[in-house]
């Protein structure tokens, strides 16, 4: 694997390296001594799917507030999607930075946000899956998030957004 540095501390692209013969290929997505190295999360305790009808669907920006914060590892298995992944640690010299990337099941990208991270993504065409592996388990009372157009992040979707839920659209301004 060839994990890409972002300029936000901690998170990575990460490319998975095809050993490919006429069968098709084989690559490694996970491997404990190579997330180790890179000083990131190894224990995974729930993994999730998204499954997205129509290009165009907005899902976030979404974490878990303290003491429930989690590092999630992000792929897309079926179509495309814009990610975003923003750096909410006050702490942080990339405070309120963000980064987008295309996942697609043809580029088998992969996006790793640590804790203290909010995460999103529009879909870039129709029937879109992604699969999501999280550090800690989902508390529902420490779900929280922003706006997808928060003028705090600046964020530029590549299109338009056509569907999004009413929570994700009603999320705050960020105040911090």
């Amino acid at each position: 694997m060839n994990f890409k540095a972002t300029g936000l501390p901690g998170a990575f692209v990460i490319e998975p390296e095809c050993i490919e013969d006429e069968r098709g290929f084989f690559a490694r997505v996970y491997c404990e001594r190579e997330f180790a190295a890179h000083g990131l999360s190894l224990r995974w305790v729930q993994c999730n799917v998204s499954y997205n009808r129509l290009r165009g669907t907005l899902r976030g920006m979404h974490f878990q507030a303290p003491p429930h914060e989690e590092d999630k590892l992000i792929r897309c298995t079926r179509g495309a999607i814009w990610d975003v992944i923003i750096d909410l640690r006050a702490d942080s010299p990339a405070y309120k930075r963000h980064i987008g990337v295309e996942l697609s099941a043809e580029n088998r990208c992969m996006v790793y946000a640590p804790k203290g991270f909010a995460h999103g993504f529009l879909t870039l065409t129709d029937d879109s899956e992604v699969f999501y592996q999280m550090s800690a388990f989902y508390e529902a009372g420490a779900g929280r998030g922003y706006r997808y157009d928060d003028l705090a992040f600046g964020i530029d979707w590549p299109a338009p957004v056509v569907i999004i839920s009413e929570r994700d659209r009603s999320y705050p301004d960020f105040k911090g």
